[in-house]
């Protein structure tokens, strides 16, 4: 039987909403402000007036051709204000108080679409049985809100992520977030490298999450390919994965790759243990929940034992 594949929504929060997309763009609103990003998906004819676009706060202005790092043509740019604006504001999501920046790669720090995520993941955390707090690895870890959210739920976090200064974002939202105290062990480190040693170590996690990007670099220079490294990293994880009630969440965006070609990867690495597969694609909702712009492609795993 084909697996069927599956469409996980966010139709927003208090202090997130998806206002309006079209023409090759968003209008989101994150927290107290309004921003206007490219989004290639977003084919259709925005459904809202253009008075809305342009009371925005902020504007993304892509640069093609200026590309860097392996960042993708149409994340590469600068930002434009219709008003003096603080560098950073903050972003609440269930306990975790997240700073969003502009950078310049269009993206703010948080990313939306991964509250269902989140949500799963916490709902998880009482599941592991025992008295001691559930192992998560969070791996290509970026600013954090993912260990904050499940600190508060009641992991232990491994949180690793090459960049100093992401992690130094994630404790800035740490702290922000009242969670100073949360079992959160931050290693600036290649994510490849660190999950290799893991496993020489011996040690085991409940939760792994892996949200690769397509490219990237290691502290000491190493590269990352997608294509290239995403099979024997999960084969990796797998090894990581306790006995009993565990799971695996795998993200990946801006890639020539299905969901399909995602599932089945994640099969060859994890099928072996037996659990359940889940795959398709993250979504946001646009207000009024009559259009959903898709954002990335995911897989879910959970072992055997572990809740549906």
């Amino acid at each position: 039987m084909a697996p069927q594949l599956k469409i996980l929504a966010t139709p927003g929060w208090d202090d997130y909403a998806l206002l309006d997309s079209g023409n090759g763009r968003k209008l989101e609103r994150y927290g107290k402000l309004t921003l206007v990003r490219p989004e290639p998906q977003a084919l259709w004819t925005p459904s809202g007036p253009p008075e809305a676009w342009e009371r925005a706060d902020a504007f993304f202005d892509s640069k093609p051709g200026d590309a860097k790092g392996g960042e993708d043509e149409d994340s590469w740019g600068r930002w434009r204000f219709s008003r003096p604006l603080p560098p950073e504001w903050p972003v609440r999501y269930r306990e975790a108080v997240l700073a969003c920046r502009f950078t310049a790669f269009r993206h703010v720090g948080l990313f939306p679409e991964q509250a269902p995520h989140w949500d799963w993941m916490a709902a998880r955390a009482g599941n592991a049985g025992g008295e001691q707090r559930p192992k998560l690895l969070n791996l290509f870890a970026y600013t954090g809100a993912a260990s904050l959210v499940a600190a508060a739920a009641g992991y232990e976090v491994t949180h690793v992520d090459a960049s100093k200064k992401a992690i130094a974002w994630a404790k800035e939202n740490q702290a922000a977030s009242n969670l100073t105290q949360a079992p959160i062990r931050w290693i600036c480190d290649d994510a490849t490298k660190f999950v290799a040693r893991e496993v020489r170590r011996g040690n085991r996690y409940q939760g792994i999450l892996l949200d690769p990007p397509k490219f990237g670099r290691g502290p000491a220079n190493e590269t990352w390919r997608i294509e290239e490294g995403l099979q024997p990293m999960l084969a990796d994880c797998a090894r990581l994965l306790a006995d009993g009630p565990s799971f695996l969440m795998l993200t990946a965006y801006a890639i020539r790759m299905s969901a399909l070609s995602l599932l089945e990867t994640a099969r060859d690495a994890l099928g072996p243990r037996g659990g359940d597969f889940e795959a398709g694609e993250l979504v946001v909702a646009q207000r009024g929940g009559e259009r959903h712009l898709s954002t990335s492609l995911y897989v879910r795993w959970s072992g055997p034992g572990a809740a549906p």
